[in-house]
């Protein structure tokens, strides 16, 4: 099966918006309404073929996004040209995640999504800590600017781990990873680098 035959999660835009009411661009960090955003995805949210969903801008497909921190370094990595999604090629990113897939043994939405943002991190990297992470939503991002912000709404995780960790990429060959000092990033080269979501995200670390 190829990945664009993969079944993921969607939900209809004009129930999660609340028929564009609650619709927004950049980020959203209030509580209440990010609540009633997860709500609406958690009573309307259903699946779909993922070739199909890229396609449909009447959906959008939610995505855990998780920013490593650790002290005043974020974790980044690399899209190399052997890397899947052929539109980020090149760019840097702050965020670990990716499409999700429905499971029928969790009640919520919200289950669903940090069982999919471990699966993901577990295929992605490799920590090494004596320390359990913290793992804590800060809010939604949306870009509506550009195709692929179009179908997507991303899920803001950020996952903070102690200054003793190490983390490195298993995909090798479509990724390379490090950390680097907030400050750095928010200046270019660096900056321009980065993908939308991360550079949305950079602005409010």
């Amino acid at each position: 099966m190829g990945k664009m035959d993969e079944i993921i999660i969607v939900a209809p835009r004009a129930q999660l918006f609340n028929n564009e009411e609650l619709a927004f661009q950049g980020t959203l960090q209030d509580k209440k309404l990010v609540e009633e955003i997860v709500s609406n995805i958690n009573a309307t949210y259903t699946t779909m073929r993922r070739g199909d969903a890229e396609e449909d801008e009447s959906f959008k497909q939610p995505i855990p996004y998780a920013v490593i921190k650790r002290g005043n370094e974020i974790f980044v990595y690399e899209r190399l040209q052997g890397a899947g999604e052929t539109r980020l090629h090149n760019k840097l990113s702050i965020g670990v995640g990716g499409h999700m897939n429905a499971l029928e043994e969790l009640e919520t939405f919200e289950e669903v999504l940090m069982e999919n943002l471990n699966r993901e991190l577990e295929e992605e990297l490799i920590m090494t800590t004596n320390e359990q992470p913290e793992l804590k939503v800060i809010g939604l991002i949306n870009d509506d600017e550009d195709e692929v912000g179009r179908v997507h709404l991303c899920v803001l995780v950020v996952i903070e781990v102690h200054e003793n960790t190490v983390i490195e990429v298993r995909e090798t060959d479509q990724l390379q990873g490090q950390f680097f000092p907030i400050e750095k990033l928010k200046l270019n080269p660096f900056y321009e680098r980065l993908e939308n979501w991360s550079k949305i995200a950079m602005d409010i670390l």
